[in-house]
């Protein structure tokens, strides 16, 4: 019999914030919870109490007057505390201490801290210059910046006048940023004079030159120095550096812009890979409520602990792990490659700050395992929790891989989400155990289930990620949708009144959760949904194979599996490798996965998030155009899936 991997302490258990909420929440109810599963109940069923109880415990600084929730059955159209006022950033800097607030690591380059009152002083001198530039509610400000301590501070000074932040990373290409930037005509575009990437100096003045040039609403442009301490500015028009920019304004009471529940905070951008990227705008009191309920609640993030997750600004895992100082956590930042200086770089961060929460991708930890580290070994990482995984499934022998090689007695969250809630559907639970290869539970007043092709509920079957009740992190709109067609077409359509995901999962018999991928890359051969996670998961454990990509090949009037696999430097694909690999797939999945075809490659197409570019790989093959080239980060590698022989016979 299978025995979790995790189990928490009774200490950990009594201790823990969601361990306080519940008791709280049973208190002023009077209603008695038995179990989790009877109070994970009570949070949908009685969802304006639920999250009237996360503002409480969350000690959200605002107004809160009238109900919590108007028209809570409809989705799209429920009103989540309509006649209540609140700041975003005010929550973020309730703190003006000398604790650190934010650690800052650029490869081996550069190293800053910056303290609380630090933090909170430059957002009051930038906000100050923002309103008297006529930044205030409404406006847009751009970003195209790293992930450095300049990026947070733009980002809070944006959100305490009342203006909405968009960001992307320096990596994208101009042509990139301009689909996502000149759909909001911003007002101010920051950026930063360049970035380090595996020890190389990389320049990011032209292409923010050649962005500014194409945002005509743009009145200001601001730089701040990184990668040289005094950049070039000349080739932009109405441009300063970020110092000269508030050079003439002191620190002083940052008077806080309130605004409704509802007010857009943030823009974010879809992958674009299949088309223009979405702008799915954000509000900023149910970013703020969702974010504080994941980071209090299941991540159990206290006063005083070291969050970190590897992001760029361009990933909604940024804005997420920022809103971690609501909390009074220190922010962890790292810019750069994970694998520069050293292999274990993000692991001497860890010893070295004395981190308790490490956050990556899925493809992060699939990564180290192949390449044989072992952390716990070379680094000691008695502080550390809590690992946070997501990015893509994380496969059952990557959970063996953490437990076995970084460290036994640590709480591996695999989390899943997405930048259209800015936030997660199931994730992790600080009192639940972690079963291999399952993600623990649904969010807390999140209604989700798995949907089969009728709209039935099902239960350790495949089917369609949903949430069956309004939440308050659902987008307050898309840009340029006036009158709502997309955002209803994005979610709606496929079951009325039920958000659907686009992930293809299952439910555990631990209520857990299992996501196989993409629903819109589900494989289909003889009518039969194969999720491509189930395919990646077997043959990724060959050690011959870094990665590979899976997509449905239309064949003979039906569908055939093509396998697409990146080797390690030096294998070749024969005829005795191929058979591997495909009695790897039949053997521990079924017949009907197993690839009809299996081709190599030298480079596998990534979005600029990181994620394999599934439904661009499937296009190429097809003869199909690829709409979005810009939203990947290496679109020439698919010109190795272009016209193969092997894929016509």
């Amino acid at each position: 019999m299978q025995e979790p991997l995790w189990q928490p302490s009774e200490e950990t258990r009594a201790h823990s914030n969601l361990a306080r909420f519940i008791e709280r929440v049973s208190t002023r109810t009077g209603v008695e919870f038995p179990d989790y599963w009877a109070f994970d109940r009570w949070t949908v069923d009685h969802p304006a109490d639920f999250w009237t109880s996360v503002w409480d415990f969350g000690g959200v600084l605002g107004e809160r007057t009238g109900p919590a929730l108007e028209n809570g059955t409809r989705m799209p159209g429920a009103r989540w505390f309509p006649e209540s006022r609140l700041n975003y950033a005010a929550n973020l800097l309730r703190r003006r201490d000398d604790e650190t607030a934010i650690v800052f690591w650029g490869e081996d380059k550069v190293r800053r801290r910056m303290t609380y009152r630090e933090l909170y002083d430059a957002v009051s001198r930038l906000a100050q210059a923002f309103r008297a530039s006529g930044v205030g509610v409404g406006a847009r400000v751009a970003g195209f910046m790293p992930n450095v301590p300049e990026t947070v501070v733009a980002m809070l000074a944006t959100a305490s006048v009342g203006a909405v932040w968009a960001s992307c990373s320096p990596d994208f290409g101009a042509s990139a940023v301009l689909d996502r930037f000149g759909q909001i005509q911003p007002k101010v575009l920051i950026g930063a004079d360049g970035y380090f990437y595996n020890g190389k100096r990389r320049d990011s003045l032209a292409p923010l030159t050649e962005i500014q040039r194409g945002l005509p609403s743009v009145e200001r442009t601001l730089v701040a120095p990184y990668a040289n301490s005094e950049p070039d500015l000349s080739g932009l028009t109405n441009a300063s550096t970020l110092d000269a920019f508030t050079a003439n304004y002191t620190a002083r009471e940052i008077a806080f812009e309130r605004a409704p529940f509802s007010t857009p905070l943030f823009i974010m951008f879809s992958s674009g890979t299949t088309g223009p990227p979405k702008c799915i705008v954000h509000g900023a009191g149910g970013t703020l409520l969702q974010h504080l309920k994941e980071h209090l609640l299941h991540g159990d993030t206290k006063p005083g602990d070291r969050l970190f997750y590897f992001t760029t600004c361009g990933w909604m895992m940024w804005n997420w792990m920022v809103s971690a100082l609501a909390t009074e956590a220190t922010l962890l930042l790292y810019d750069g490659s994970p694998f520069f200086p050293s292999p274990d770089i993000l692991w001497r961060y860890a010893e070295t700050e004395r981190m308790t929460f490490f956050g990556t991708s899925a493809k992060y930890i699939e990564t180290l395992a192949k390449r044989g580290a072992a952390p716990r070994q070379t680094r000691r990482l008695d502080a550390l929790r809590a690992i946070f995984s997501t990015g893509s499934p994380l496969a059952p022998e990557d959970f063996d891989y953490v437990y076995t090689r970084i460290k036994p007695d640590v709480r591996l969250c695999s989390i899943s989400g997405g930048t259209d809630i800015i936030s997660c559907f199931v994730l992790g639970n600080p009192l639940l155990p972690v079963w291999r290869g399952e993600i623990q539970c649904r969010g807390l007043g999140m209604n989700v289930d798995v949907f089969d092709e009728t709209g039935r509920p099902v239960r350790g079957e495949k089917g369609e990620l949903v949430c069956t009740a309004p939440f308050p992190s659902m987008p307050v709109a898309f840009g340029n949708d006036p009158d709502g067609r997309r955002y209803h077409a994005a979610y709606f359509e496929r079951f009325p009144n039920v958000w659907s995901h686009g992930d293809y999962a299952e439910i555990t018999p631990h209520n857990g959760f299992i996501i196989h991928g993409r629903s819109d890359t589900t494989l289909n051969p003889g009518g039969v949904r194969i999720g491509t996670a189930e395919i990646y998961r077997q043959v990724e454990q060959l050690d011959e194979v870094l990665e590979s990509v899976a997509v449905g090949q239309e064949w003979e009037h039906d569908t055939r599996i093509v396998l697409f696999v990146r080797l390690r430097e030096g294998c070749a694909l024969d005829d005795a490798l191929v058979e591997r690999i495909k009695s790897q797939i039949r053997r521990n999945t079924s017949p009907r996965h197993t690839p009809a075809k299996v081709v190599q490659v030298t480079d596998i197409p990534h979005t600029q998030n990181g994620k394999i570019a599934e439904l661009a790989v499937r296009e190429t093959v097809h003869g199909r155009p690829v709409k979005n080239l810009d939203a990947l980060a290496n679109p020439e590698a698919l010109a190795e899936f272009r016209e193969r022989a092997e894929l016509k016979a």
